[in-house]
């Protein structure tokens, strides 16, 4: 088997193509980072990093075995906190960019136009002062007794599973406040697909302002009427839809228009509240999931794609399904490459992380393209784990195998529960120091 340092190189080499050394550099002197030569200048730094998440984020003091480099771990974290972090970010846009230029006819567009997803998760930051002011843990929680949450956003590729940007912020703020930040990566006929926590009148005008198409999923609290020529509600009613009925386009398919709230959220200025339109057509359309063994599942979608001829109705039911590829992301993210959990302790530091696992992942999805179109299956049907295991062990300009391909289960469903307990220990309920004074008294009284 090949040493990890092989797998350094083997990873510089898989690297090379999207994120060449003089990438690494311009970002530095675009950031107006200033370097001297060292062990760990700018671009060893870089793919150290990627190494150790690789390595399912290791202990700093095993680095240095790994890369096969006399540094200390002291002196990478300190070669981490030199970097800045807009030099992570502008890494990860320009990788991905290339990224999908690479993935050729993988990269499929639907109807002609490029489709997004976008979703939200969360992870979990070592309970430091610093952490504890930037990301506050919940509020259920007690003082001492929780850790740092912190929220996470990203934006996909629909059929590749490229991860194009991810954005932290805390608990506290609501993703439609923050997924606006995701808007200059879209270009005018993009389309992007989202769940229902993305749905609102506001988001759908700000992305129409710019020609960008959306497909959201209803709040399951808005009423939705399907009933052709009813009257909207009147002031003051209860029970009845918001919109105004238009044009029915077919069984449960009509184009309706929603009207500007009459408050303004809190995360949006006035001038940008000006700006929205008065009124917004939107497409409603409602259609069933059925699957054996299971409750049939009523979806309803809102949509800007107004054309039933261009768009059928079972083709955009079709193509929402393929958001649900984006738990599957997700969870690569948080449980393949372990990402549940960070261990940067400052918050620059948290997001520089969780930019070198959106890098990893996208490496790890850069050979599962190949790896699918040699097994002639699709993208989602090769094992990441495997991927990973193999960019770990292969050397140096070794071919691709054919890599563990995952059984197709349609309609597979689990209930979601383990069975293994891990810790019989409870839960920590009072702060660790209150709990060292308990049991010192228990010692005193004997």
């Amino acid at each position: 088997m090949a040493s990890i340092a092989l797998a350094l190189r083997r990873i510089k080499d898989d690297l090379q193509p999207f994120i060449p050394e003089t990438m690494i550099l311009r970002a530095c002197r675009e950031s107006g980072h200033e370097y001297r030569e060292r062990i760990l200048d700018p671009v060893t730094t870089i793919h150290v990093f990627i190494l150790q998440i690789l390595n399912f984020n290791t202990a700093l003091t095993h680095l240095r075995h790994l890369a096969k480099q006399p540094f200390t771990a002291a002196a990478f974290c300190k070669a981490r906190i030199r970097l800045p972090l807009a030099v992570f970010q502008k890494l990860l846009r320009r990788s991905a960019a290339a990224m999908l230029r690479g993935s050729g006819r993988l990269r499929r567009r639907w109807h002609g136009l490029r489709v997004y997803l976008v979703d939200g998760s969360a992870t979990i930051a070592p309970d430091t002062p610093d952490l504890q002011k930037q990301f506050p843990q919940r509020k259920s929680q007690k003082p001492g007794c929780g850790f740092p949450e912190v929220k996470i956003l990203g934006l996909f590729d629909a059929f590749t599973g490229l991860l194009l940007e991810v954005l932290c912020f805390n608990i506290f703020h609501e993703d439609r406040s923050q997924v606006c930040r995701l808007h200059p990566l879209l270009r005018k006929g993009d389309l992007l697909v989202a769940d229902r926590g993305f749905c609102s009148y506001v988001h759908l005008a700000l992305l129409a302002g710019g020609g960008v198409l959306a497909l959201f999923r209803l709040h399951q609290r808005q009423i939705i009427s399907f009933r052709p020529h009813r009257k909207s509600r009147r002031k003051g009613q209860k029970g009845k839809p918001n919109s105004v009925f238009i044009r029915r386009l077919g069984k449960y398919d009509q184009i309706v228009r929603w009207n500007k709230p009459a408050w303004r959220p809190k995360w949006m200025n006035p001038k940008q509240w000006r700006e929205i339109p008065a009124s917004l057509l939107v497409r409603e359309l409602r259609f069933c999931i059925a699957a054996k063994g299971q409750r049939t599942r009523v979806v309803t979608i809102a949509t800007t794609l107004l054309d039933p001829h261009r768009y059928p109705k079972p083709e955009i039911a079709a193509l929402y399904q393929v958001r649900w590829t984006v738990e599957t992301h997700l969870g690569e993210l948080k449980t393949t490459l372990r990402m549940r959990r960070v261990k940067s302790q400052s918050a620059q530091g948290v997001q520089k992380e969780l930019l070198i696992y959106a890098l990893v992942y996208n490496l790890v999805h850069l050979l599962m393209l190949p790896a699918a179109r040699q097994q002639h299956v699709t993208p989602d049907r090769i094992s990441c784990i495997d991927t990973v295991r193999w960019l770990l062990s292969a050397r140096p300009g070794e071919k691709l195998p054919d890599l563990v391909t995952n059984p197709y289960r349609p309609g597979r469903h689990e209930p979601r529960v383990v069975k293994d307990r891990h810790d019989t220990y409870p839960y920590l309920n009072r702060p660790r120091s209150e709990l060292h004074k308990a049991m010192r008294r228990q010692v005193a009284t004997g």
